[in-house]
């Protein structure tokens, strides 16, 4: 048989093994509006839709879960899962638990809000001397931001609490993704009160990654080349402005601290934990 048709049909038999054997890919992750979220039951997100088209696409049967960020991750070291969207690329995690698909999902870009009582202009990390910054448990953004002894970081256990903590002024400023925080921003019904920083931390793509078990290589080839498809088809351009109502063509401009499409400048934004 040639290699060609030798990989091709053992991908095949990698993607219908689930449902033969009547079982589904056991996915996780985080509520990350607008990426990946569940309300009354249902899911949905930019990220998940995405995500779900594909593996639908692949005829591959998924059971989601939700949940912290840091039982995402045990659940993958367990094998307790199969996979978890939303996760970037760390080195070590991809030697040794996880395979990654060519196409990211999307990039996180991590900025900071201030309080419009209370405003911190930011360029640089200097700026952030001497002041308490929320964060999210586990999560890593830079090398740098992590590690510097210049200023606090105070987690929170959830992005509306670092939004609550930062209006009663407990936190100077936080940190979190752009899309996740301007859409806190219209939940909680705080535009009049909190405001973005310009300057973005750092940037990263995310991905959905899954456990290096037997034929899960052959499945994430087969998922990065469908969704590389799919992210040229209107109905992705669709996704993109219901979810962030951007359009792909006009993408808002921001300044930039550091850009990371290294695997390991920035490492994960859910790491000792989360997505």
């Amino acid at each position: 048989m040639p290699q060609t048709s030798q990989f091709l049909s053992a991908a095949l038999i990698a993607c219908l093994s689930f449902s033969a054997m009547g079982e589904k890919l056991r996915l996780v992750t985080e509520p990350w509006p607008p990426y990946a979220m569940e309300e009354n039951g249902k899911a949905s997100g930019l990220d998940y839709d995405t995500t779900a088209i594909v593996l639908q696409r692949l005829g591959i049967d998924v059971q989601w879960q939700f949940l912290p960020w840091k039982r995402c991750l045990m659940m993958l070291q367990r094998g307790e899962a199969d996979g978890a969207l939303d996760i970037f690329k760390v080195s070590a995690r991809e030697k040794d638990l996880l395979v990654y698909p060519s196409e990211p999902l999307s990039d996180v870009n991590w900025v900071l809000f201030h309080a419009n009582a209370r405003p911190h202009p930011f360029r640089t990390l200097e700026d952030l001397e001497g002041l308490t910054i929320g964060v999210s448990p586990g999560y890593l953004y830079t090398p740098e931001f992590d590690s510097s002894s210049s200023f606090v970081r105070e987690p929170a256990p959830s992005h509306q609490a670092n939004f609550g903590k930062l209006i009663r002024g407990r936190i100077d400023l936080l940190v979190t993704d752009r899309r996740v925080g301007q859409q806190m921003l219209d939940q909680l019904k705080l535009r009049d009160q909190v405001s973005q920083l310009p300057t973005v931390l750092s940037t990263r793509a995310q991905y959905l990654a899954l456990r290096r078990n037997a034929g899960m290589d052959l499945l994430v080839q087969r998922f990065g080349a469908e969704l590389k498809r799919f992210k040229r088809e209107p109905a992705y351009a669709r996704l993109v402005a219901h979810y962030t109502g951007a359009t792909l063509a006009n993408q808002p401009a921001e300044a930039t601290v550091q850009s990371t499409p290294g695997v390991d400048k920035t490492v994960e934004q859910h790491e000792s934990s989360a997505l």
